[in-house]
């Protein structure tokens, strides 16, 4: 049983969760059903870890888990909250309009199912560059060392990114749909399936994917992304695809099991406030770092 769920949990909770989502845009309640979607996978997943886990001590605790949910809450909830979903306080206006029928020379009468896949396509293309330059880049990497500072995958430290570093791939991806004046129901359905891959992606949960990994982003290939050694973690960019990664040579997915001992070789203070600083004194001190280019000099 456990080796059947190994191969089957990563496709059978993706396509549950777009089919609640889906269904949410039917009934026309897309958020509600999405937050459905993700509370659904979040315990799922959870559950999956006790049960089946790939790293058995990446289930002790680092003390990590209130920075990997105040991040969460501060980059994933209110970032994306505020650019896609809300409208309360006006940031959505900045949105909407450039997505009205008329705008821009998106194919608006193509069926949805196909504008979505078009839409994760070119904004995964944005999403590849924005994650590339935050590892290959020192002022971004500073920002994105947060997220991989973490010494253990799971799925709590999914949203663990500085609020800096949310902002730079929301930009440079959804600007690209935006531009193109593709509806808002595209942009939507983007961020709910960044956001179940994402979690997937992070989960401490022992899968096989076959060649599921050849066109999708998996645990395990993102668990090569977060090794020390920075031939094997300036790999696999990509958020959502792997398309980009496959045409820029970054695709990286050998034969053996990737590293247990994750992480960054170099400093990074332990509680949320400190993270959330750090960052900025960096860039003012203008130290290079330890996962990028002048490592690998």
């Amino acid at each position: 049983m456990r080796y059947l769920l190994s191969w089957t949990a990563w496709p059978a909770l993706f396509t549950i969760c777009m089919l609640i989502t889906g269904y949410g845009f039917v009934t026309d309640q897309p958020v509600l059903f999405f937050n459905l979607a993700y509370l659904f996978l979040a315990v799922s997943l959870y559950i999956f870890e006790r049960m089946m886990p790939h790293e058995a001590v990446w289930n002790e605790d680092d003390g990590q888990t209130f920075a990997n949910i105040a991040h969460t809450l501060l980059s994933k909830g209110t970032v994306q909250t505020l650019v896609v979903f809300s409208t309360a306080i006006g940031l959505a206006t900045l949105v909407t309009p450039a997505a009205e029928a008329g705008h821009g020379i998106w194919p608006r009468d193509w069926p949805m199912p196909v504008q979505v896949v078009m839409g994760v396509v070119l904004a995964e293309f944005g999403l590849y560059w924005a994650h590339r330059l935050a590892h290959e880049w020192l002022p971004l990497w500073h920002f994105h060392a947060v997220h991989h500072s973490v010494t253990r995958l799971w799925i709590i430290n999914t949203g663990r990114f500085h609020f800096i570093d949310s902002i730079f791939s929301i930009l440079l991806s959804m600007t690209i749909l935006v531009s193109l004046g593709a509806p808002m129901e595209v942009l939507v359905w983007l961020s709910a399936i960044t956001a179940f891959i994402g979690m997937l992606t992070h989960c401490n949960v022992e899968m096989h994917f076959g060649p599921i990994s050849w066109v999708f982003n998996t645990p395990g290939l993102h668990r090569w992304h977060h090794s020390r050694d920075i031939s094997e973690g300036n790999k696999n960019y990509g958020e959502n695809l792997m398309l980009w990664d496959q045409l820029f040579g970054t695709y990286f997915n050998p034969p053996r099991r990737p590293p247990v001992n994750i992480g960054i070789n170099e400093y990074m203070p332990p509680r949320f406030g400190q993270q959330l600083a750090h960052p900025f004194r960096q860039l003012l001190k203008g130290k290079p770092h330890k996962n990028g280019p002048e490592a690998a000099e």
